[in-house]
């Protein structure tokens, strides 16, 4: 094995669909991108693995197996299996980053035990308060794509935490996404400065004051049609509300498709008018499709831990490996550190003031 390969840790366990679809998700990666680039510690049930590898010769050539005897059900609840999760699949693949052993870890697994799993043995960045669910959606015209954070890692967040999700989506745009100084706004129900709670009142008060300190281009408040209008890098909002942003912008993406292939059936001339128009439907296809996005990582962590839809098939799981292999070639966390050095004294700010209320 080439030591310049990345070693990316698979979950083979996790998901709605399986072994199946991880090794046919490995497959398609390694198709598509070469055998040079990824190496896979692959960790499950190693008879049902060595079963299905036989399958995959490409895959079998690029990975080992680690035989996990445990797998997290998509059921199963964090209290019940945080303490007895040693011998999973998932934390033996989460534990092989911490150790080095691997760059990143992938999982369609459960999300809540994902996230607290890697929460506690990859630890938070030092000088942010929390780790967020993060990815890019589509927006604007072309390739454009917009960072939106916490996708449901905090379902309640306070001013803090909502500054510390800017500082990670900031880097991860400029990074990731090459958008030098990302132009920043928080999610809120109207763009007026007297819009929202108290909280969002709070974080926008304070982020106006320090603007010209920011390492990023704040603007303010944004609504929900920003997030698709291309005039905002970076959305910041709490895991409650940015799980459901995600969820409506994969329903809408679906209705899109239904719709266009309900309307070409009814009728010869929009067939004839769709041959025509076939790469136009593809490059929509390719930008709405929540498969092109499947992988979001807990960013904010001392580690990669990058999740996949439960329900990921082989498609959806090639493109969240690669994402995980982007990840690893990027300086990102320390990157982050850094930045959140840089602003310390504005995050001293809030918390001297949450101290006096």
């Amino acid at each position: 094995m080439s030591t310049e390969k990345k070693i990316i840790a698979i979950d083979a366990m996790g998901g709605d669909k399986g072994p199946n679809a991880v090794l046919g998700g490995m497959n398609q990666f390694l198709y598509q991108n070469g055998e040079d680039k990824v190496f896979f510690r692959l960790f499950g049930n190693e008879k049902i693995l060595r079963k299905l590898l036989a399958k995959y010769p490409r895959v079998a050539r690029n990975c080992d197996v680690i035989h996990a005897p445990n797998a997290i059900k998509g059921t199963d609840k964090v209290r019940d299996v945080i303490r007895h999760a040693q011998d999973t699949s998932m934390y033996m693949a989460i534990k092989d980053v911490r150790e080095g052993k691997s760059a990143a870890v992938v999982s369609a697994g459960n999300t809540g035990i994902l996230m607290s799993l890697s929460k506690l043995a990859l630890k938070t960045i030092e000088g942010i308060s929390r780790p967020a669910i993060t990815t890019m959606l589509p927006s604007g015209g072309g390739d454009s794509r917009v960072v939106v954070l916490d996708l449901g890692a905090n379902v309640q967040c306070d001013e803090g935490n909502l500054f510390d999700f800017a500082i990670l989506g900031s880097v991860y745009a400029e990074v990731i996404g090459k958008m030098p100084k990302p132009k920043v706004g928080v999610l809120n129900i109207g763009e007026e400065d007297t819009k929202g709670n108290e909280t969002l009142q709070k974080l926008n008060k304070l982020l106006s004051a320090h603007k010209d300190e920011l390492p990023y281009e704040y603007i303010g408040f944004v609504e929900g049609n920003d997030i698709g209008g291309g005039n905002v890098q970076v959305v910041v909002t709490d895991g409650f509300t940015g799980n459901i942003v995600l969820k409506t912008v994969e329903g809408t993406a679906k209705l899109i498709k239904r719709v266009l292939v309900d309307n070409l059936k009814k009728s010869i001339l929009a067939i004839i008018g769709a041959f025509f128009l076939v790469h136009v439907f593809k490059r929509l296809k390719n930008k709405i499709d929540p498969r092109s996005y499947a992988g979001a990582t807990f960013l904010g962590l001392n580690g990669f831990s990058v999740k996949t839809h439960g329900n990921s098939d082989a498609l959806a799981f090639a493109n969240s490996i690669k994402y995980a292999a982007d990840l690893t070639g990027a300086n990102l966390n320390d990157l982050i550190k850094a930045r959140a050095h840089s602003v310390a004294n504005i995050r001293e700010e809030i918390l001297t003031q949450k101290e006096a209320e």
